[in-house]
C-alpha cells in the first residue's frame, strides 16, 4: 500500500491509501465540523446539514443524487459526530471519477427553504424516537453532565427546541463558516487512481472559495457525578459512565483501548465474567472515544432494575482493583492478539481503511500505515497500562442511570 497526498490551491487536501490489489475503492469528504463546533442556540445544525446535502444541488435534485449513486452501484451514506461530518461512497474502481463528481456536487447543496422545513420535521421525529427508545438518550445526557460548559457536551442531534427554532438563514451562515476547502479533506482508500482523483478534485472543487474555520480544543477537566432519570415504562435499567481518557493526539490511546478490552470487552473481559457470564446483567461493556484535546472512556450497563445498585457496586470494585493492581501479562497479550486480529480483519475492506485513514488525518494530520498501528498496540506494556490508569482512573466518572427504579444509590454510598 502507498500513501499519497496533495493540496489544491484553495486549501482542499486530497489524501489516499492506494492498494492496487484491492477489488474496490472508497472515497469520502471529511468535513471538520460537528456538535462541538456549534453555538448552543443552533445545536444540531451539523447533523441537519448532513441531511440537507442529500436534498439537492444547483445541478441535481434529491432524486438525481440518490439515483446516480445507485446507478454506479455504490454503497453511499453519511454520518455526523461530535467532530466531523463524513459523506462517503464505496464503489468499483471504474466509477471513481463519477463518485467523486457526485460527492463534490453534494458538498455545495442548494439549502432551499422548502427542503429545510420538511427536513426539520424529519429530524425532530428522529430526536423524539431516539429519546423514546432505550436507553432514552442516556449517552447524550451523560455527556452533557460530564462535560458541562465544554464544547463536547453538545448533542449531535440537538434538541427539539434548538432544531425547532433553527432558521434557514442560521443554517446557511453555519455552512458558510465551516464548509470551506481548508476545513475539508477528500480521502480515498483501496484501488485508487490518485492522479485522476486529484485531477477530478481540481475540476469539481478547485473553484471553492478559501477561508479559515477555527476550532478550539481545550482539555476537559475530570468530573464526577451521579444522576438518576426515572422512566416508569422501561423494562430494564440502563447506566452510562464517562471517565476522562486519552485524546486523539495522545500516544496513550493505544494503551487505553487495550485496557478497555481487558476490562470491558463484550467477551472474555473482567466485566463479562463478573456480570454477563453470571447472569447479573444483560450487557456490560467499555469503549474508548478519542477527540481533539480530550477523550473519554464509556462504561455501559443494562440489567434488571433490582440488580442495578449491586451491579454498579461490582463495577466500581472492579475499577478500583484494576487501578490498584493493574493487569496481568496474560491479559495484556490476549487483548493485543484480539485487537490486532480485529484491525487486520477490518482492514480487508477499503471502506474501513477509509474511515481510519480519514479520521487520523483530520484529527492529527498524520498517516499511520497498518503495520505501524499494529506495532503501537504490540509495544504496550503492563507498566504502560498502569501509568495510563493513574492518569485516567475509571472510578472517577460521571454516571447516568435511566430506568424504572427511583431509589438507585451511588455505588460508593455507605
Amino acid at each position: 500500500m502507498e500513501f499519497r497526498k496533495a493540496t489544491l490551491g484553495n486549501g482542499l487536501q486530497v489524501v489516499a491509501e492506494c492498494n492496487d490489489r484491492a477489488y474496490s475503492m472508497a472515497l469520502a469528504f471529511f468535513v471538520k465540523t460537528g456538535a462541538r463546533d456549534e453555538a448552543d442556540e443552533i445545536a444540531g445544525v451539523s447533523h441537519f446539514l448532513e441531511h440537507m446535502a442529500f436534498k439537492g444541488t444547483p445541478t441535481r435534485s434529491a432524486e438525481d443524487v440518490n439515483r446516480e449513486l445507485d446507478e454506479i452501484g455504490s454503497h453511499a451514506n453519511a454520518y455526523t459526530s461530535e467532530e466531523q461530518t463524513v459523506y462517503f461512497a464505496s464503489v468499483l474502481p471504474e466509477y471513481q471519477t463519477r463518485a467523486t463528481e457526485i460527492l463534490a456536487d453534494m458538498m455545495r447543496p442548494t439549502l432551499r427553504d422548502d427542503d429545510f422545513n420538511v427536513e426539520k420535521k424529519v429530524i425532530i421525529e428522529e430526536i423524539r424516537k431516539y429519546d423514546d427508545q432505550p436507553p432514552y438518550g442516556a449517552h447524550e445526557k451523560c455527556m452533557a453532565a460530564h462535560f458541562g460548559s465544554h464544547p463536547l457536551s453538545h448533542s449531535v442531534l440537538g434538541t427539539e427546541q434548538t432544531v425547532g427554532d433553527m432558521t434557514p438563514h442560521a443554517m446557511r451562515a453555519y455552512f458558510e463558516q465551516r464548509y470551506c476547502p481548508g476545513n475539508m479533506t477528500l480521502v480515498a482508500a483501496g484501488n485508487v487512481d490518485f492522479e485522476q482523483l486529484v485531477e477530478d478534485a481540481e475540476k469539481h472543487c478547485g473553484s471553492w472559495q478559501r477561508f479559515e474555520a477555527a476550532r478550539e480544543t481545550p482539555t476537559a477537566p475530570p468530573h464526577t457525578g451521579f444522576s438518576v432519570l426515572v422512566k416508569p415504562a422501561a423494562m430494564q435499567e440502563y447506566a452510562v459512565q464517562i471517565a476522562n481518557g486519552p485524546s486523539s493526539e495522545d500516544e496513550d490511546r493505544f494503551a487505553g483501548r487495550l485496557a478497555a478490552t481487558i476490562f470491558g470487552d463484550d467477551s472474555g473481559s473482567r466485566l463479562y465474567w463478573e456480570l454477563i457470564d453470571t447472569g447479573l446483567a444483560e450487557y456490560a461493556a467499555v469503549g474508548c472515544h478519542e477527540y481533539q484535546g480530550t477523550g473519554v472512556v464509556m462504561t455501559y450497563l443494562s440489567c434488571q432494575p433490582e440488580e442495578v445498585a449491586d451491579d454498579l457496586k461490582r463495577i466500581r470494585d472492579l475499577q478500583l482493583n484494576l487501578e490498584q493492581e493493574g493487569v496481568t501479562t496474560e491479559e495484556l497479550e490476549r487483548a493485543q492478539r484480539k485487537v490486532v486480529s480485529h484491525i487486520v480483519l477490518q482492514a480487508e475492506r477499503p471502506i474501513n481503511r477509509l474511515f481510519s485513514v480519514g479520521s487520523g488525518w483530520v484529527q492529527r494530520q498524520q498517516y499511520l500505515p497498518l503495520r505501524d498501528v499494529l506495532e503501537r498496540y504490540q509495544s504496550v506494556t503492563v507498566d504502560g497500562i498502569s501509568k495510563l490508569l493513574a492518569r485516567f482512573p475509571l472510578s472517577q466518572n460521571t454516571t447516568m442511570v435511566v430506568g424504572p427504579a427511583d431509589d438507585v444509590p451511588p455505588p460508593d454510598a455507605p
